[in-house]
């Protein structure tokens, strides 16, 4: 068993989460209240160590008024990179870092002060064992934040079942600029993952667009 796991993303039309200089910032205010929404109803977050590196982000509760507690806090970080100073350690809630056996020990245990730590693979991290152990935790349901190495792997582990994305009316190109999904992608089109759309719909500016996973057989 595993969570629910809601992949969304704020995107260019051109497809593009960021630009070549790391500049993420796409979504206008009515798509960043409809974010945290969705971080409202869901029991975590997830993103990779790249987008903590590159963004420092909170992950929490906080562009919308909100008496919900803030969804658990998860970060991919196989070699346990993430600095001690990280924003994300001082919201409420419970912090969730995985990361791989390889991991250095000193590094794990001074982590171990400021957040739970699930070790996870040899020497990346396992999502589909990191996703047994929070079901087993009391996850639920998920927000996949990821950036495009991190939306990749789990949409090729099969641990995707929903993908939002708000698309801005803006084109950056640039063949250095991060894309939505990322990592070695898929051979061929027909081995890509399939997605049905269940609903879309204008909200400001930006289109929305809400699909399902399509899995084989269904």
């Amino acid at each position: 068993m595993r969570p629910h796991v809601i992949l969304n993303a704020g995107v260019t039309a051109d497809g593009k989460i960021a630009t070549r200089t790391g500049d993420s910032a796409i979504s206008s205010k009515e798509d960043l209240e409809r974010v945290h929404r969705i971080r409202e109803s869901v029991d975590a977050i997830m993103v990779g160590i790249g987008t903590v590196l590159l963004d420092d982000p909170r992950l929490s509760i906080h562009k919308i008024d909100s008496h919900a507690e803030n969804p658990i806090r998860v970060v991919a970080d196989s070699r346990a990179r993430i600095p001690l100073s990280a924003r994300m350690f001082n919201e409420k809630g419970t912090t969730i870092i995985a990361v791989s056996a390889k991991a250095d020990k000193e590094r794990v245990r001074k982590i171990e002060k400021r957040a739970e730590v699930y070790v996870c693979g040899a020497e990346k991290v396992d999502l589909k064992c990191l996703m047994r152990k929070l079901y087993r935790r009391g996850v639920q349901t998920l927000l996949l934040e990821g950036g495009g190495n991190l939306n990749y792997s789990m949409l090729r582990s099969g641990l995707v079942d929903e993908v939002r994305f708000a698309i801005a009316p803006r084109l950056v190109g640039g063949r250095d600029a991060v894309s939505l999904v990322e990592g070695e992608g898929f051979p061929t089109v027909a081995e890509g993952v399939e997605l049905e759309l269940l609903k879309h719909y204008s909200l400001g500016r930006d289109l929305i667009l809400e699909y399902r996973v399509v899995r084989k057989g269904d």
